[in-house]
């Protein structure tokens, strides 16, 4: 066998791999950005769109007070204008992604900022699956916490 002809062959499918990977991260980004940024804009139909409920899935929610509710997950494909919180913004930081195949694990922390100023810290942790070529959420994790 052919070493260095060998060696040409590897080395481009290496690099293909993590470009790959490095892209489905990005796009796992942008869904969760877009969720975050749709909650809080009212936009309840693109909303719903980064969801994909299955019999599994599961949304777990704790507030700073360390009460926790355990949140029927059709609740995030069924909200109405009046039950989302419109206005405000998000920031999500810290990303830290696992990826394999079509499913997906990302933790990272959010900061949201209600339209009157109040924030809100978060750690959350998103469960993901490629359903028909695209990320979409199936359930999530997510501990508010106090800075103080």
């Amino acid at each position: 066998m052919n070493w260095k002809y060998s060696l040409y062959f590897i080395i481009p499918l290496s690099i293909l791999s993590c470009k790959s990977s490095i892209n489905e991260s990005e796009n796992i980004k942008q869904l969760l950005e877009k969720e975050s940024a749709t909650w809080r804009s009212g936009d309840s139909k693109a909303h719903a769109n980064c969801w994909h409920i299955q019999p599994y899935s599961k949304i777990l929610s704790s507030n700073s007070d360390g009460q926790t509710y355990d949140v029927p997950p059709n609740k995030m494909v069924e909200i109405s204008e009046n039950k989302i919180a419109p206005g405000g913004s998000s920031v999500n930081t810290n990303y830290k992604i696992s990826i394999n195949k079509k499913t997906a694990w990302v933790s990272h922390d959010e900061i949201s900022t209600s339209k009157d100023g109040k924030k809100t810290y978060s750690h959350e942790i998103r469960l993901l699956e490629k359903i028909d070529k695209e990320w979409k959420l199936v359930g999530q994790s997510i501990h508010a916490y106090k800075t103080e």
